[in-house]
């Protein structure tokens, strides 16, 4: 079993079985404004995996986007009419693909249809799963529906391989949904680390006009999931506990779904708190104007109830910047606790609190785990997770092409 859930170790062939690949994601489009919304890191996971995939050799279409669950028979339609059509042009026998790679549940069910219609493996990415986020449900949050549950199970039965940001998802995956180990590929997503660099930290701050005040960085949607409360108490406690720190609290996002917080929930909170001139709140960025952002920052807090990777804290550790966040699902991978950072177990304000202490008042401490966090961040680079992708369709291709006898 550890075997078959380890990432793939080798290098894809100079020349590939896969030449053209679908990547399905019927939640959200890849071009969306991360930060808002439904939109987030897988947002940034199709984009950034299709563009290096592309460089690769690889034709990619990254097919986007019915938001409703009652379009998704629709969804099917156009995706079955646009490859036909493809064909059609290109002057070749139907089917296009040698992969579908289907992003979070909803798409799952149009991979299973479109790839047996077509006969060509499924391989599925979840991003998020609906137990693993009832499990760690926020007070006032809405849990997932039954529906979804049932839907991943028959997904997590149907497809051909399942992949998982780390180790820890895959774990979850065997546990919670019975998934057979040996269809289960781990490959860890990455970061564009010719973009997010390290840079001058006080030019950063100059240039998001925040003079010499130490900056707390939090980037991500306003979701009870993603806790942006706790980093606002957070902070009212980092104020107690270093009186002569002068923090600030940077909040890049926006609201996200019917249980969400609002900008002014958190504004509330923060005057409540007596926090009222030292949180800003600011709408999300374009993805590439973040370095900006993280090198401005002192340090990055990621206090979710669980994240099945966290790609805010490996953008944050590729420029520079340490990162405290909780001890949780794929963040355990993407900081290196007392290396990188600190992970912090629980949900008490004052353990984050002095954590973010132990990095601002001490310099030698933040810089060394601002540069260990920006060797550590080059080992995950797009184009290694592309070419393990790769890996990973080649041998379902095979596979199946061996199971068929063809």
């Amino acid at each position: 079993m550890q075997e078959r859930l380890e990432s793939p170790s080798a290098s894809p062939s100079p020349i590939s079985s896969v030449s053209r690949v679908a990547l399905l994601s019927v939640h959200t489009c890849p071009l969306d404004q991360p930060g808002m919304g439904d939109s987030g890191g897988m947002n940034v996971y199709v984009r950034s995996v299709a563009r290096r995939l592309a460089e690769m050799g690889v034709a990619v279409d990254p097919v986007p986007k019915e938001e409703l669950d009652e379009h998704v028979c629709e969804f099917l339609y156009s995706l079955l009419r646009f490859e036909s059509n493809e064909a059609a042009s290109l002057g070749i026998v139907s089917p296009i693909y040698d992969a579908v790679h289907s992003h979070y549940w909803l798409s799952g069910r149009v991979g299973r249809l479109a790839a047996e219609r077509w006969q060509i493996p499924l391989l599925q990415s979840f991003h998020t799963l609906g137990r693993v986020k009832n499990i760690n449900l926020s007070p006032g949050d809405e849990p997932e529906p039954a529906a979804r549950i049932t839907a991943e199970e028959r997904i997590v039965e149907q497809a051909d391989c399942i992949l998982a940001p780390t180790i820890e998802e895959a774990r979850d995956l065997v546990r919670l949904y019975g998934a057979e180990p040996d269809r289960v590929r781990v490959v860890t997503p990455g970061v564009d680390t010719e973009v997010f660099t390290p840079g001058d930290r006080s030019a950063a701050k100059r240039a998001l006009g925040l003079g010499g005040r130490a900056v707390v960085l939090f980037a991500g949607r306003f979701q009870l999931l993603k806790s942006p409360d706790l980093a606002v108490r957070a902070v009212a406690r980092l104020c107690e506990l270093a009186p002569g720190l002068d923090p600030v609290l940077l909040m890049l996002g926006g609201p996200s779904g019917r249980a969400g917080l609002r900008p002014e929930d958190l504004e509330k909170l923060a005057a409540d708190l007596g926090i009222a001139d030292r949180v800003l709140l600011r709408d999300p960025v374009p993805h590439d104007d973040l370095p900006g952002f993280y090198r401005a920052a002192d340090a990055v807090l990621v206090p979710s109830r669980t994240e099945s990777f966290g790609l805010v804290a490996l953008e944050a550790s590729a420029c520079g910047t340490p990162v405290v966040a909780t001890d949780v699902g794929g963040l355990r991978t993407a900081v290196r606790h007392g290396v990188t950072g600190s992970l912090v177990a629980g949900r008490d304000p004052e353990e984050f609190a002095r954590a973010l202490a132990h990095i601002l008042t001490d310099q030698r401490t933040a810089t060394a785990m601002g540069q260990a966090g920006a060797r550590y961040a080059r080992r995950y680079d797009w184009r290694r997770a592309a070419a393990d992708l790769l890996l990973v369709y080649e041998e379902q291709s095979a596979l199946l092409a061996e199971a068929s006898g063809s």
